[in-house]
């Protein structure tokens, strides 16, 4: 028995500290915004059009 406390004491302790981390990065941590830009080929927005112009070719 004296294994199986030893073995949840040291999961107990390993999930604190993480817990512990998550929380100090919480409080001190301030994320920074800016703006996000992401290009997306017009094959991808409107396929049924680029199909429609192979077609006639």
């Amino acid at each position: 028995m004296p294994t199986l406390f030893r073995f949840l004491f040291v999961c107990g302790m390993i999930a604190g500290v993480i817990y512990g981390v998550m929380f100090a990065l919480v409080l001190f941590v301030e994320p920074r915004e800016r703006d996000v830009t992401v290009r997306i080929p017009s094959e991808r927005l409107n396929p049924a059009q680029q199909t429609q112009k192979q077609a006639e070719q």
